[in-house]
C-alpha cells in the first residue's frame, strides 16, 4: 500500500518541481522589441508542461505518455540547441538531464502508477469475490 502511495505522489511532485524550475526560464520569452504574439507563444511554450500535469492528474497513462513523448521529441532539440551555442557534448548532455531528463522519469513514473494501481485494483477485486 505504501508503495502505491508513493508511486501515485512521487511524479506529481517531481512535475511540479521540474514545471517550476522550467518556469523560471519562461520569463525570457517577453523581450522588448518583439511582437506581443511572439511573446505569448514563447511563454505558452515554456507553459506546456503544466498543461499536461492537469491532464497526468486525472489521467496517469495518457499524462505519463505526453510526458515521455515531449521528454524524448525535445532532447535532440535542447541538445543540438545548446551544443552548437557552447560546442561540449558532455554540457549539453549534462543540460538534457537537467531540463528534459526529468520529464522523461516522471513520464515513466505516472504510467507505472496507473499500471499499479490497476493491478491492485484487479487484485482486490479476485480477492472479494465470494469463493
Amino acid at each position: 500500500m505504501r508503495s502505491i502511495l508513493l508511486l501515485h505522489w512521487a511524479p506529481r511532485i517531481l512535475t511540479i518541481l521540474a514545471i517550476l524550475f522550467v518556469s523560471m526560464f519562461s520569463m525570457d520569452a517577453f523581450q522588448a522589441g518583439l511582437p506581443l504574439t511572439t511573446q505569448i507563444l514563447d511563454w505558452l511554450m515554456h507553459m506546456v508542461p503544466s498543461f499536461v500535469l492537469i491532464i497526468a492528474w486525472k489521467w496517469e497513462n495518457i499524462g505519463g505518455i505526453i510526458f515521455l513523448s515531449l521528454g524524448l521529441a525535445f532532447s535532440p532539440y535542447v541538445f543540438w540547441g545548446n551544443y552548437t551555442h557552447n560546442h561540449s557534448i558532455w554540457l549539453s548532455l549534462f543540460i538534457i538531464l537537467t531540463i528534459t531528463f526529468p520529464f522523461i522519469l516522471v513520464g515513466v513514473l505516472f504510467m507505472l502508477s496507473h499500471h499499479t494501481k490497476r493491478k491492485a485494483a484487479e487484485m482486490m477485486k479476485t480477492l472479494s469475490r465470494p469463493s
